[in-house]
């Protein structure tokens, strides 16, 4: 075969350090377009990216070269230096830890829908239950150290 062919969807989840609410609602429509910019930057695709104050989820189409850890290394590095440049919040960090689940193409429309609905999602539901919630969806191990 001549050609690689690869579909490699992920939905990553990652929140604040100790999961405060330090993504203020006036820069979510500029950050999320901005991880974006960061994935094209660096050769992969952020297809939807949303969130709240606490946490953000992003779509990610990956090439067979660049793993999960490495792109949500360069999403969290860029934006977090443009947080600290643009927003003037010299205090913003996120969360060393992240969750990534494969996505099939076929799943590629209701995991970007769940994305898109965030605000409307968490009116019902916390981030932690949330993200237990997905963890263990996935067959994730759960244990003490899951909100450390």
């Amino acid at each position: 075969m001549a050609h690689t062919y690869v579909n490699n969807l992920v939905h990553c989840v990652f929140s604040t350090k100790e999961r405060r609410e330090t993504i203020h609602a006036s820069w979510r429509a500029q950050l999320w377009p901005y991880v974006g910019g960061i994935a094209r930057k660096n050769g992969f695709q952020a297809l939807v990216v949303g969130g709240m104050g606490n946490h953000l989820h992003a779509l990610l189409s990956l090439p067979p070269t660049l793993s999960i850890a490495k792109a949500l290394q360069l999403i969290k590095g860029g934006s977090s230096k443009w947080i600290h440049d643009s927003c003037r919040a010299r205090l913003f960090q996120w969360q060393d830890g992240y969750a990534a689940f494969s996505v099939s193409r076929s799943n590629l429309k209701a995991t970007a829908e769940y994305i898109e609905r965030q605000a409307e999602h968490h009116k019902r539901r916390t981030f932690e239950e949330e993200y237990l919630a997905l963890l263990r969806k996935h067959g994730m191990p759960i244990d003490k150290f899951t909100f450390g």
